[in-house]
């Protein structure tokens, strides 16, 4: 066995070595290119939320709005009507 260990080319060794060089040496910018990628995703993530909770606030405000005017209408519809039956009834 040491015959066959002696045999290997050094160019086959010198080939891996660099192989398992460049894995090494590219694992912290992958590391640091997936965090950037999931930050990056959480923080899109938040601004969409973010946004639609503003567009259903306003439709919510938009319909108490509009709820209060037919409120204030219709009361002012019934004011009118009282006003005009007790103008006919003194007549």
């Amino acid at each position: 066995m040491a015959d066959a260990a002696a045999s290997v080319n050094g160019q086959i060794t010198d080939s891996v070595t660099q192989v398992n060089t460049k894995v090494v040496g590219e694992t912290p910018a992958m590391a640091m290119g997936n965090l950037l990628m999931s930050t990056s995703h959480a923080l899109s993530t938040s601004a969409h939320n973010a946004t639609a909770a503003q567009q259903q606030g306003q439709i919510t405000m938009h319909a108490a709005t509009i709820q209060g005017f037919n409120s204030l209408m219709s009361v002012g519809g019934a004011i009118a009507g009282r006003t005009a039956e007790s103008i006919i009834e003194k007549g």
